[in-house]
């Protein structure tokens, strides 16, 4: 099959469900066993360059200073180095919740390394704090004299107060990890729902009610939920190609805060139905109030974008009129620190900022537009079974014209109309309709996604082969281009073309700024050929001018789901003026390649006469997402691109 299947199963963890405690594995910082040391290798997966022995986090709520209730979040990991050449893991960074009004605080970090008994501490004056966006600073250190055999420990605290945002813990780390455990003790005032994701089961799931575990003085005692859950013998997580963010893959446990009840007996819901997300949306300040800027965009919009006639052309217009008044300042900020107005007036914003002027610019045009909010590809899918809002960090607009449907982003220069950025291609994404009800909407990739290339070459006497090549670009494929292109300038953009074998020379370039039509590039091309005795073997496809030059798939099997983010057609012809002097010893065979379920194809075909040769190439990928099992129909069918592409010479003589 060759649909999307599912990518994270969730199960809903009962507090009634209690296995032996004995099952648990213990560990003191510091304090390394004799098989600690003695191991050498790791059985089930004999390539590991390190495995993490032992690591446990501890959540738990607690009275800071008599005054605050935080979490505070024990954390503690055992690692063992097989061979510290290859070991890329000594550098730690602990990422830190930051917002205006209050942040996480890093407490009681100590980090070691211990070489056969002689330990090295990580000094205070060797660990950084690097100021990020989007919410996070975070703290970094690395590890001294780490040698095969080393015993890396670091254990911290972090006081928080989220609550909203407990998180959870991740199983699954980037080596194997031979036991992980995290427990909490929750108050029964917070309520969470919990879920595991990944393919692995839980070694322990154990739970327990504490009575009056939790108290302020003045008011009654709480009981407190004490739940552990442990996995043992864990393989490491392998990233591969063209998948969406690890987060959907790795084992984990995730928290969601459900409701709290305050100690003065109010009821705080947090994980809430849509309705009601609906109704706070819409009287945020942060961003449903960003909406209230109708008017003020209807006396900013040139007049001849308004008075187009046609909603569909004056749409484009008001897309394109966003998209080149505003550069995007590199911050998502989607629940805070929004103002619509101040970033156009500055023309510069965040991702929210941007689409939020735009939608306020295609209400102000009498168009119904509508806040989608969504998620990148490097922060996981959303929550579809009840709102997470953590889950997101991204902001698009919702359009509707008549029965047509579209989602626009205006915060990348190179993005048609219609055209949704790569980064936020993410299967889902929350349209906000605050009159009928917020809803689920797919986020589909532009179709139309070409590159064409045409090259006509004559053979001279002197065997070399001369002539025009030209690409036409549109879709995905000439944003990217097009990115290229603002990053370099256009001398060095087509010197990247050029090879030990091939010269480029007058290139011309069209549409490089008009979006709404295909990008064009031409150049003059001198190809000189292989020669072995009386024979030239001419490779007629340029390798720096295929979209695909290499097959991506090297592993021999897959796990998950491949998404390549949009399909694509890559037609390539060549014509080869014979010159009247030249006549074809050989030439490959024509044939076809299909994936099943029109998965794909990729069909080649020879012709010639004692004039000329001509070729056609045609390289499709139907589909964007890929099941796992079909990994090696999509691996062979890419070797057999590969091997047409830049395999099969012309083979030609003199007459």
């Amino acid at each position: 099959m060759l649909q999307l299947k599912t990518i994270a199963s969730t199960l809903f963890l009962l507090i009634s469900i209690t296995l032996n405690a004995q099952q648990r594995n213990m560990s003191v910082f510091g304090e390394p066993s004799i098989e600690d040391f003695a191991v050498k290798k790791y059985t089930e997966d004999p390539e590991a360059t390190a495995i993490i022995l032992y690591e446990q986090g501890y959540y738990h709520f607690e009275l800071i200073e008599d005054r605050y209730i935080r979490i505070v979040k024990d954390v503690y990991q055992k690692i063992k180095v097989l061979d510290a050449k290859k070991f890329d893991g000594g550098e730690i960074e602990i990422h830190l919740l930051t917002n205006s009004a209050s942040q996480e605080k890093l407490i009681n970090l100590t980090a070691l390394t211990n070489n056969d008994g002689i330990k090295t501490y990580v000094k205070q004056a060797e660990i950084y704090t690097l100021k990020g966006t989007n919410g996070y600073h975070t703290k970094r250190f690395a590890f001294p004299n780490i040698k095969d055999g080393s015993i890396l420990e670091y254990k911290y605290s972090v006081e928080s107060p989220f609550f909203f945002d407990l998180k959870g813990w991740i199983f699954q780390n980037n080596y194997p990890t031979v036991y992980s455990e995290f427990t909490t003790k929750i108050p029964g005032n917070f309520n969470y729902n919990k879920s595991l994701r990944g393919e692995y089961k839980l070694e322990v799931n154990d739970a327990d009610i504490k009575k009056k575990c939790f108290h302020i003085e003045g008011y009654t005692s709480a009981d407190c939920e004490i739940a552990t859950y442990a996995m043992k013998h864990i393989p490491a997580f392998k990233p591969e190609i063209y998948m969406l963010d690890e987060s959907n893959h790795r084992a984990a446990i995730n928290y969601e805060l459900r409701d709290a009840l305050d100690y003065s007996g109010s009821k705080n819901f947090y994980s809430k139905t849509w309705k009601n997300v609906d109704t706070e949306f819409k009287n945020d300040k942060d961003m449903g109030r960003q909406l209230s800027y109708k008017g003020y965009f209807k006396k900013n919009l040139p007049e001849n974008v308004l008075a187009i006639a046609d909603p569909l052309e004056r749409a484009k217009a008001v897309y394109a009129f966003i998209q080149n008044h505003f550069t995007w300042n590199g911050a998502y900020r989607i629940f805070s620190e929004i103002r619509v107005k101040d970033a156009f007036e500055e023309k510069t914003g965040n991702i929210a900022e941007i689409n939020l002027a735009l939608i306020n610019a295609l209400e102000a045009a009498d168009l119904d537009a509508k806040i989608v909010l969504s998620s990148t590809r490097e922060n996981g899918i959303p929550t579809m079974s009840y709102p997470v809002l953590t889950d997101f960090n991204y902001v698009m607009a919702h359009l509707t014209i008549g029965q047509n449907k579209y989602i626009l982003d205006a915060t990348n220069k190179f993005t048609p109309f219609e055209v949704v950025p790569y980064r936020a291609l993410n299967v889902k994404g929350r349209v906000m309709d605050f009159k009928k009800g917020s809803y689920w909407q797919d986020i589909e990739p532009y179709a139309k996604n070409i590159k064409y290339t045409n090259t006509r070459l004559t053979i001279n006497e002197d065997g070399e082969l001369k002539g025009k090549l030209s690409d036409l670009y549109s879709g995905y494929i000439a944003v990217n281009e097009r990115e290229k292109l603002d990053k370099s300038n256009n001398e060095s953009y087509f010197k990247n073309k050029e090879d030990e074998n091939v010269e480029i020379e007058n290139f011309t370039i069209s549409n490089k700024n008009d979006l709404t039509q295909s990008l064009k590039t031409g150049y003059d091309i001198t190809i000189t050929p292989d020669v072995v005795g009386d024979k030239i073997y001419v490779f007629p496809f340029l390798k720096s001018n295929l979209y695909l030059d290499e097959n991506p798939f090297k592993e021999d099997t897959r796990k998950y789901p491949i998404d390549i983010g949009y399909p694509f057609a890559n037609t390539y012809l060549v014509s080869i003026d014979l010159n009247d002097q030249y006549e074809v010893v050989e030439l490959p065979k024509s044939r076809v390649y299909k994936i099943p379920q029109n998965g794909g194809e990729c069909s080649i075909a020879y012709q010639t006469d004692d004039k000329k040769i001509s070729v056609r190439l045609s390289t499709k990928l139907n589909l964007y997402r890929y099941s796992p099992e079909s990994y090696s129909i999509l691996k062979d069918f890419l070797t057999n691109v590969m091997t047409v592409q830049s395999k099969e010479p012309i083979v030609l003589k003199k007459k």
